[in-house]
């Protein structure tokens, strides 16, 4: 039976039978173009709706979904993928025991069945193939490996699938490829989208080791900034410095997320204080510690977390303000010190960063390793100049809000679902009733956070499905992680609810050592008991 569940206050679930039943209804949903409807995000057993709240109420829009019903037929595959297969997978012999055959008939069987990309995800170019023989219904590895080859062919649940890219993961390897399931300098750049049928054909020869280049930007910036006149020299980058715009919505059908910046808001503040466009590409500094050397005159602005912060003009330093534009001369360097509150302190640049987009996005997603490499010492970033941009600097701001420092406690408004009732009714009042530690494994993927476990009320495996920016997923040990820009777009472990859209910033700022309580409040914003 088909239903609609919440996921967040942009984002709905909507949940099939079964698998053939998704594979239907999204052609049906695709169709319908439902009023309000930004991207759809199918998986095993659900599609993830996004929508615009501005546009249509989620209760409305649950009700329109339940009403569009599947295609008779899954949509027809076009030109069949032929991935050539050598069959040395580490695990080839341990998979064919668990299935009751020897390695040559899996190997046969494998090659014998008609595969079809269900949907995507994971990592950009990676399929999830299904396929017409039962015999494929294998068990992840109880251990993920932390470093999976690309071009490894693999099995897991009922699904079989290619590694795009060099990545940890659990599922089960019977063989290799050297044919790139993704390519940038492809159109378009995945291999293999849904619908797609695919076989499998082996191969008995050596497989050529080919580099599988994640992101364009590289050598770009390298190769334009190379007698630029305005430009950023990074002479030292801190903990980590990327560079971020607002990022790539809806592409998740090439199994590409968002990503962009982690407090959007702040992104916004600063462009605006320099008189760009809200969205231009500018720098995001995790934890402060950087300096920055500039080539040519301009104007830069500060916001974000809070961090001393001076330009050193030869004997001359001069403190630069959060959210207040500076003037900078060539020559000029930006000394940023340690955070005090907050994570991340933002740059942006006059005119803007003059890097060539990665599907349509400056931004740097680390996980899915797309767009400019994260910068480091001696890299030279090319500037537009300041005649670019759109309107003059803003001279005047609202006063400053504190972001929370390591020790302090903040607030974040959550939504439950979609899988609230895989936890106990103890383990949801646990949720909210804590104050949840902020660990230092957190990074752009996730906040990991630290408490009293959260007890399930089932067990065993859930069926990728879509996530979202500010899902609160909840791996076996009970200890939430709440999922940031990078997150992957599909996954296999429950989600106990999201952060409303309203406080995903608040949340891109928590610093180690911060801590968390959550509060629930109403699919469509308004506060609950």
């Amino acid at each position: 039976m088909t239903r609609v569940l919440t996921v967040a206050d942009t984002a709905l679930l909507l949940e099939a039978g079964d698998l053939d039943e998704t594979m239907r209804l999204l052609p049906a949903l695709r169709a319908a173009a439902l009023e309000g409807v930004t991207e759809l995000v199918p998986a095993a057993r659900t599609i993830l709706v996004r929508f615009d709240p501005s546009v249509v109420h989620p209760t409305n829009l649950a009700e329109r979904l339940l009403a569009v019903a599947p295609a008779e037929h899954r949509a027809a595959a076009g030109d069949v993928v032929t991935i050539p297969v050598r069959y040395d997978g580490e695990d080839l012999a341990e998979v064919a025991e668990l299935l009751g055959l020897d390695a040559e008939a899996l190997i046969a069987r494998h090659q014998a069945a008609a595969w079809t990309v269900a949907f995507t995800g994971f990592a950009p170019g990676f399929g999830y193939l299904v396929g017409d023989d039962p015999v494929f219904d294998v068990p992840r590895r109880p251990s993920p490996r932390t470093r999976i080859p690309a071009g490894s062919v693999a099995l897991a649940g009922r699904f079989s699938g290619v590694y795009p890219t060099q990545s940890p993961g659990g599922w089960q390897l019977i063989g290799r490829t050297d044919l790139a399931m993704w390519d940038l300098d492809r159109d378009p750049p995945a291999l293999l989208a849904p619908g797609t049928a695919v076989r499998f054909e082996r191969v008995e020869r050596e497989l050529i080791e080919t580099a599988r280049p994640a992101s364009a930007v590289a050598g770009t910036v390298a190769s334009a900034a190379a007698g630029a006149t305005h430009a950023i020299e990074v002479v030292r980058p801190g903990l980590q410095l990327l560079v971020q715009d607002l990022g790539r919505p809806g592409m998740a059908a090439q199994g590409v997320s968002a990503a962009g910046a982690a407090d959007r808001a702040a992104l916004r503040e600063a462009n605006r204080a320099v008189g760009n466009a809200p969205g231009e590409a500018g720098l995001e500094l995790a934890g402060g510690g950087a300096t920055l050397r500039f080539r040519g005159s301009g104007v830069i602005a500060l916001t974000g977390a809070g961090a001393d912060a001076a330009l050193h003009a030869g004997d001359a330093v001069h403190v630069v303000e959060s959210g207040r534009p500076a003037a900078v001369e060539d020559g000029d360097e930006l000394r940023i010190g340690g955070v005090r509150d907050g994570l991340r302190v933002v740059l942006a640049v006059r005119g803007g960063l003059s890097i060539d987009p990665v599907l349509g996005s400056r931004s740097t997603d680390t996980l899915a390793q797309l767009g400019p490499a994260p910068l480091a010492a001696g890299d030279v970033v090319p500037l537009h100049g300041p005649g670019r941009a759109i309107r003059a600097v803003e001279r005047t701001r609202a006063p400053r809000i504190p972001l929370p420092a390591p020790g302090e406690e903040v607030e974040l408004g959550i939504v439950l679902g979609p899988r609230d009732d895989w936890f106990t009714p103890a383990a949801l009042a646990s949720l909210v009733a804590q104050s949840w530690a902020v660990t230092p494994r957190s990074d752009r993927v996730g906040v990991r956070l630290s408490g009293e476990p959260l007890e399930r009320a089932r067990h065993g495996e859930l069926e990728s499905e879509g996530a979202v920016t500010g899902a609160i997923q909840v791996p076996p040990d009970g200890q939430p992680v709440l999922f940031l820009p990078d997150h992957p777009l599909t996954g296999g472990y429950p989600i106990i609810g999201a952060v409303v859209d309203r406080d995903l910033d608040l949340a891109g700022q928590l610093p180690p050592g911060s801590r968390v309580r959550f509060r629930i409040v109403a699919a469509d914003g308004a506060a609950t008991d």
